[in-house]
């Protein structure tokens, strides 16, 4: 269900969220080591980086288990569990990271782990005894792991902001249809979709991150979260698509995406700000008009291949040539037979008569 890609790290840091998550074994030993308030510190792989800050302890080699953990925390030292969380390799382990790995970490278990962390590069796991707070160490991250009540709190406020926008965001594309079938879309028009289209993106993400986090008790946050962003993804590519520059310095898809994602929360709340980054000018074009390519409504035509759809926009060049194309006209298209030439054209006119009717209607 992602939606936007993440860098490396984060990606690191959500596959060590994924591990923890309610419903784990690690999880179910790590909230054992913090109701019995002994404190641990879990190193989450092994290899000959790990052997060589580790000394003294047990080499046990046992399978992996939440009771298993929690004995073993009992004992001073560090617990060395494999990547794959399926054995517990050694215990009461004393680690010895090098000491001049930079770190802000004032406790001696919370440093050693950020340490083993960042010249590891093995996600680290430290129950705090006194603060009662199991923290994760992934890379130059620390993540400090929160009560699932207060997630879904959170979680829950998101997603009723996702809903709202959402339906704005319904609001906006239905409008864009109906101006792209009168020819009279400007600048101002795209950004404001293609900008509610990124809002939607970011809060999904953030919601993801809560059901990432929340593991078993966020099956249904899940499904909500699934319901709510169907098609957007795929929305954001096409509009991207439709109004495209071209020319010597046009930019791909990919890069007007990345452009977006990278725009400030201001920047993006700032149409001409969008519009800059979606390549079709700045401020003073907001009022210019544009035309579409129609990749967005023939999406929108039934069982019509996406390989057709670029053949018919690669023909006919843009969405007003496409409507006022005949069915001898569609036919002229490598892979449109008279049936599928009979479909699109009735599929045109149809989206064009239901959008009309529902701006002024």
């Amino acid at each position: 269900m992602a939606i936007i890609e993440r860098s490396d790290d984060t990606l690191r840091l959500r596959a060590t969220l994924a591990s923890i998550a309610p419903g784990t074994a690690l999880r179910d030993g790590l909230e054992r080591i913090l109701r019995g308030r002994t404190g641990a510190l879990i190193v989450l792989g092994y290899d000959k980086t790990v052997e060589s800050i580790a000394t003294g302890g047990f080499t046990l080699d046992v399978p992996f288990t939440a009771t298993g953990l929690r004995e073993l925390a009992k004992m001073d030292g560090a617990i060395i569990v494999d990547s794959e969380l399926t054995r517990i390799h050694q215990a009461a382990v004393h680690l010895m990271p090098d000491h001049t790995i930079p770190s802000e970490e004032t406790g001696t278990r919370h440093r050693t782990a950020d340490r083993v962390a960042k010249q590891t590069g093995f996600p680290v796991i430290s129950v705090s005894q006194s603060m009662q707070i199991i923290a994760a160490y992934v890379g130059e991250t620390r993540h400090v792991l929160e009560d699932v009540a207060q997630i879904l709190s959170r979680a829950n406020q998101a997603l009723a902001t996702l809903e709202r926008y959402k339906l704005r965001l319904d609001e906006v594309s239905s409008t864009l249809s109906a101006l792209e079938i009168e020819d009279l879309v400007t600048v101002r028009d795209v950004a404001v979709v293609a900008q509610r289209l990124e809002m939607v993106t970011r809060i999904a993400r953030e919601i993801e991150d809560y059901v990432l986090e929340l593991g078993t008790d966020g099956r249904l946050l899940s499904l909500q979260l699934e319901e709510l962003i169907t098609g957007v993804d795929i929305e954001r590519e096409l509009v991207i698509r439709d109004y495209l520059p071209t020319g010597r310095r046009a930019k791909t898809p990919e890069d007007v995406l990345t452009r977006l994602e990278n725009l400030s929360p201001t920047e993006l709340v700032d149409p001409a700000a969008v519009a800059k980054a979606l390549g079709l000018g700045a401020s003073e074009h907001l009022d210019g008009a544009v035309a579409p390519r129609g990749f967005r409504l023939l999406a929108k035509v039934p069982r019509l291949p996406s390989s057709v759809v670029e053949r018919l926009v690669g023909h006919f060049g843009t969405l007003q040539k496409l409507l006022s194309a005949g069915i001898d006209d569609l036919q002229d298209v490598e892979g449109v037979g008279e049936l599928r030439a009979r479909s699109v054209r009735e599929g045109l006119s149809r989206l064009a008569e239901s959008s009309i009717l529902e701006r002024y209607v």
